[in-house]
């Protein structure tokens, strides 16, 4: 590992280039380049995903950590590893303060891996428009965390006014076994679903993604149950044209399976790590439809799938927005008291 601090973008590609040579062909073939927007204190659970991914897709992996951008003196500190700690992967961890956090991209761009896909990956609560942060518009996949934001089912419904084909989010990620075993159930009918319930705590995300897959593939309206007895989704219940009626209820690491006229059955459902999930959004790095469509039912916009993929940046500056509001405040309550 090298470390330079209080250094500069143009010795962090030296250092890097450095480091390569000395690796000799540990440092090959990069499929990918996975930028990791994060706050300090994820660093390391965003280090451990990603080494998990890195397994399965070579990349170079630059961590972006951006700090106090209101302070007087800029400095960027960075943490070069390659086929080290984590895993066969690339790693650039850069930590920048001041205004210099504001414009990441000058530190990122030049150590992109030439003519490969840009995957930004945000690590903590999603930017309301992804078009404010620079290293989003640069990528070709974007993957955000609705579970990560304050209000989760508010921010998976900005996804869906904010989306741009390449988007997804993690919260789609872990409904993939549920959906799995949703479509598994039609393997041996072809019976006509006219009813579906999901039961799930009023904050889930995974919940308002399976009701808008579950509309977009069968052209229901699904109703939603809230509960408080499970810390996630607990059940999906379809009603079919036959009389059937079909039920799938998370037991710890099962699923149980009921249908009419059968045994009830136990399948698999497990929580997988994080970087499990992150690896399965690695897989694919063209835009995913299926996730478009189930977005856009879940607020009751169409055709997603259909918008511009490239976005335009659009300057924003946090501190200035900040200050900004805090006047407001401030003006408000001198005029309460007058």
């Amino acid at each position: 590992m090298i470390g330079l601090w209080d250094t500069t973008g143009n010795e962090v590609v030296k250092a890097l280039a450095a480091e390569r040579r000395s690796a000799g062909g540990v440092a090959s073939g990069m499929a990918l380049t996975l930028i990791v927007v994060v706050d300090e204190k994820r660093v390391r659970e965003a280090e451990a995903a990603a080494t998990i991914a890195a397994a399965a897709h070579p990349c170079r992996l630059l961590v972006v950590v951006r700090s106090e951008i209101e302070r007087d003196r800029n400095r960027l500190d960075a943490e070069i590893v390659v086929g080290g700690r984590l895993g066969p992967c690339e790693a650039v961890v850069t930590r920048m303060y001041g205004r210099l956090a504001l414009h990441a991209e000058s530190v990122v761009l030049p150590l992109l891996v030439p003519d490969v896909p840009v995957v930004t990956w945000w690590h903590g609560e999603p930017p309301a428009e992804i078009a404010t942060d620079f290293l989003g518009v640069v990528a070709d996949r974007r993957i955000t965390d609705s579970a990560q934001a304050a209000d989760p089912v508010e921010a998976l419904r900005q996804r869906a006014r904010d989306y741009a084909p390449g988007d997804t989010d993690l919260a789609w990620t872990r409904i993939t076994p549920w959906r799995t075993l949703v479509a598994g159930a039609f393997d041996t009918t072809s019976a006509r679903v006219t009813e579906a319930t999901v039961v799930a705590p009023p904050t889930d995300p995974t919940a308002t993604l399976m009701i808008g897959w579950l509309a977009s593939r069968l052209g229901i309206t699904p109703r939603r149950v809230d509960t408080t007895d499970a810390p996630r989704m607990r059940e999906v219940q379809l009603s079919c044209a036959n009389g059937d009626q079909l039920t799938l209820t998370r037991e710890d690491s099962l699923a149980v399976f009921r249908r009419t006229g059968q045994d009830d059955r136990a399948l698999p459902l497990v929580r997988r790590p994080l970087g499990d999930e992150l690896a399965e959004e690695l897989r694919r790095l063209d835009a995913d439809q299926v996730y478009a469509e189930a977005l856009g039912a879940t607020v009751g916009l169409r055709g997603l799938e259909q918008r511009p993929p490239q976005r335009v940046h659009v300057w924003k500056d946090p501190a200035t927005a900040r200050r900004a509001e805090a006047g407001v405040t401030a003006h408000t309550g001198t005029s309460g008291e007058a």
